[in-house]
């Protein structure tokens, strides 16, 4: 119950009744002090201002007879008159004390004993001291002394009496009023310690159960603070209370499941960066293997390239011998005019032949061109080479295929170049039959000198598309070289980002969290797969080189590239070509 009421309440009801209680003794006090003023006043401003107005009276009596004695004893001075007089003075001070006395409060017992005093005073002043007084002012000394022994005396002794039974009434009613006061007195005192004590207890019961309520959850949290400080995530911060403590501990307890998450993503963080930085330097290796694969494949289709070359220079070659036969064939033509016929119908045959070895060259053209074009995507490709090269992978291809269409061109230029000697050779022997019809011969033997001039021109630029291919090439083998840096680099990376996810994970193992969360397991390396064994057993295997310009042999075609499996799952989709 207590544990659900906050310190603030806590210390506010505290305080209140603290307050409260200092209210009551406040207001005690003041009570008690007041009684106690009243009766000081009433002491001061009645009991004693009666007892010194009576006390007064009586001494201004004593005071008039003692003046009147004095006259009596000595009659003849000279200032017995005045003396008299004093008496008479001293009587009227007597009456004014004695009024002032009446004018105060009085009780009914004190009202009657007043009463009583006032009437014998009056007799022992109307029936003794004036009798007396007038006596001596007349000079009967006599009869003044003997009616002060028998008259005045006894009436002196009556209010005598009346007196001090009213001044004993006025002691024992002070006397009464200071018991009363002291009791009051008492009384204030014995309720002030009771007050005092109520407090004292209050306030030690109140610091005990505040002391209890903040020291006792503050020692709590600060064992929690420790075990938090020494990595221990594990302890279960138990909340029993809904005040400022338990909201401070349940701030701690949100606060350690925070931390605890945090670790045990840091934790499971870095076993992942152990495990991708093993992919990755998996990966970086395979990357390496393929790119030196790679290296050796653009050698080897440079190595191509060149015997490529060589075959068309070789082309253009016997495109200008044919051109040199042609013009010796015109030579001979003038001989042959008996065969004019055969020899129309020869270069008719020639003139087909040269329709197909132009239509042949066209294409050759046309390859040229293209191949110029892959040449340049080829080196935009090699620019590229963010994805390990797989833009390239498609440019080789293509280029593969180009010159496979160009090697066999070739052979087909070959083939109808031979069938023209061929048929320029017949047609020779023919021309040296018919004389009669050379010139027409040696017309058809400059058109097809022209045609072979065409194909000698477009050999040149063949020749000069495939060393650009070159060029292209040895700028793929530089990138290639460079990519080999790169990979080194990032294998680089790879092995200081296992460090450094090796030295988190040794960081964050101080932390101890709940049994529940096990720790990542340990990142172990990505092994390398069959596959890429087998792509790199494949791309290893040397390229067939492309037969000579003089060879009859089939053309060769690149074999297709098989793709390689991936090194490890994390890592992307590799392309082997």
């Amino acid at each position: 119950m207590l544990s659900n009421i906050t310190i603030k309440m806590r210390l506010i009801a505290t305080m209140s009744v603290l307050g409260l209680l200092i209210a009551v003794l406040g207001i005690m006090s003041i009570i008690s002090l007041k009684s106690a003023n009243n009766s000081l006043n009433e002491v001061y401003s009645n009991q004693l201002a009666s007892t010194q107005a009576i006390g007064e009276s009586q001494i201004f009596l004593g005071r008039a007879r003692f003046t009147m004695d004095r006259v009596m004893v000595h009659p003849d001075a000279a200032d017995a008159k005045q003396t008299l007089a004093r008496a008479d003075q001293f009587m009227a001070s007597s009456n004014k004390s004695w009024k002032v006395y009446l004018g105060l409060p009085q009780s009914a017992e004190e009202k009657r004993l007043s009463d009583d005093m006032d009437k014998k005073r009056s007799d022992y002043i109307n029936n003794g001291l004036l009798i007396m007084s007038k006596a001596l002012f007349e000079g009967n000394i006599a009869q003044a002394d003997g009616f002060m022994m028998k008259g005045l005396t006894p009436l002196y002794r009556t209010m005598d009496q009346a007196a001090e039974t009213l001044t004993q009434f006025q002691v024992s009613s002070a006397a009464k009023m200071y018991a009363d006061s002291q009791v009051s007195y008492n009384r204030q005192v014995t309720m002030a310690v009771i007050g005092i004590v109520v407090g004292a207890l209050l306030t030690i019961l109140s610091s005990i159960l505040l002391l209890r309520a903040i020291f006792r959850p503050l020692d709590q949290a600060l064992r929690h603070f420790g075990a938090i400080s020494d990595g221990n995530l594990a302890n279960d911060i138990v909340i029993t209370r809904h005040d400022e403590m338990g909201a401070l501990l349940a701030g701690l307890q949100k606060m350690q499941e925070r931390l605890s998450s945090t670790v045990r993503g840091v934790r499971d963080g870095s076993g992942a960066i152990a495990t991708a930085s093993n992919e990755i330097a998996s990966g970086n290796l395979d990357l390496s293997s393929r790119t030196e694969q790679q290296a050796s494949s653009l050698e080897e289709t440079a190595s191509s390239l060149e015997e490529l070359t060589s075959t068309v220079k070789q082309n253009s070659d016997n495109a200008r011998q044919a051109n040199q036969l042609a013009v010796s064939a015109s030579d001979v033509a003038v001989k042959g005019g008996t065969l004019v016929a055969q020899v129309i119908d020869t270069m008719g045959t020639i003139s087909e032949s040269s329709k197909k070895i132009a239509d042949i060259i066209g294409v050759i053209d046309g390859i040229a061109f293209q191949t110029n074009i892959l040449a340049l995507n080829a080196a935009v490709e090699a620019a590229r080479a963010g994805e390990q090269g797989r833009g390239f992978a498609v440019v080789a291809t293509e280029v593969r295929n180009l010159a496979h269409r160009s090697a066999s061109a070739a052979k087909d230029i070959k083939v109808l170049i031979e069938a023209s000697v061929q048929n320029v050779g017949a047609g020779s022997a023919l021309v040296s039959q018919t004389g009669t019809t050379m010139d027409e011969i040696v017309s058809s033997i400059r058109r097809v000198t022209d045609i072979m001039g065409e194909i000698s021109a477009a050999g040149r630029e063949q020749e000069l598309g495939i060393g650009q291919i070159n060029q292209a090439v040895a700028e793929m083998d530089t990138v290639t070289q460079q990519n080999a840096a790169l990979v080194e680099e990032a294998a680089a990376a790879s092995e200081a980002m296992q460090e450094q996810a090796a030295a988190l994970a040794e960081m964050v193992s101080i932390f101890k969290l709940d049994a529940n969360h096990s720790g990542p397991a340990a990142a172990k390396p990505a092994l390398r797969k069959p596959g890429v064994a087998a792509a790199s057993t494949a791309l290893k295997r040397p390229a067939v080189r492309l037969a000579p310009a003089r060879a009859t042999a089939a053309p060769v075609a690149a074999a297709k590239p098989r793709p390689a499996k991936p090194a490890a799952d994390n890592s992307g989709e590799w392309e082997e070509f």
